[in-house]
């Protein structure tokens, strides 16, 4: 795995409108793990796919009337069997971490790098998945100096109390052992 001009090589590629330009380019400094299904625990549809991009219909399933408005994305999906969508250029800010702060440091989106993985908080995580984020991390770890494996955090760990992600299905034990 490598990054070419802040993408991903070798994975899917669905570009998103809800990205804008950093503040500063050069300060990538946090690696944020989410959860996201949709409709909620369910899996292996293009839901995500549409939503990240605006073109979710909200006549398809009743949660997405709540949803559909939103205009959210992140880098990267995990999905349950491992594979990757990118939707944003690591360069630039993904709209992935809402109302958030870390280390007195407001708006995370500024300077972290949002992966979601296919998922909720109450469902274990697929070994697949474990296996593509170790990858990712150490690839993102190399070509990003700021970042670091202390710097891997949870959307919960910059929004608590209202957000929830990855869950405590997470093995964030798991995670650490398998980047060492």
């Amino acid at each position: 795995m490598k990054i070419h001009q802040h993408w991903l090589t070798d994975i899917s590629r669905i570009p998103s409108p809800n990205v804008d330009d950093r503040p500063n380019p050069e300060d990538i400094s946090l690696l944020v793990i989410h959860c996201i299904s949709l409709p909620p625990g369910e899996f292996g549809n293009h839901y995500i796919d549409q939503l990240f991009c605006n073109q979710l219909n909200p006549d398809q399933h009743p949660y997405f009337k709540d949803v559909y408005q939103l205009t959210v994305s992140a880098h990267l999906l995990i999905k349950r069997d491992g594979s990757c969508v990118q939707y944003v250029p690591f360069d630039k800010r993904a709209w992935h971490a809402g109302n958030s702060t870390f280390e007195g440091r407001e708006r995370c989106n500024d300077f972290s790098i949002g992966i979601e993985l296919e998922g909720a908080e109450f469902v274990e995580y697929t070994d697949q998945q474990y296996r593509q984020l170790v990858a990712v991390i150490k690839t993102l770890l190399e070509a990003y100096p700021k970042l670091s494996k202390q710097r891997i955090i949870g959307h919960s760990d910059i929004a608590p109390g209202r957000k929830n992600d990855p869950g405590a299905s997470f093995d964030w034990q798991k995670l650490l052992g398998l980047l060492k």
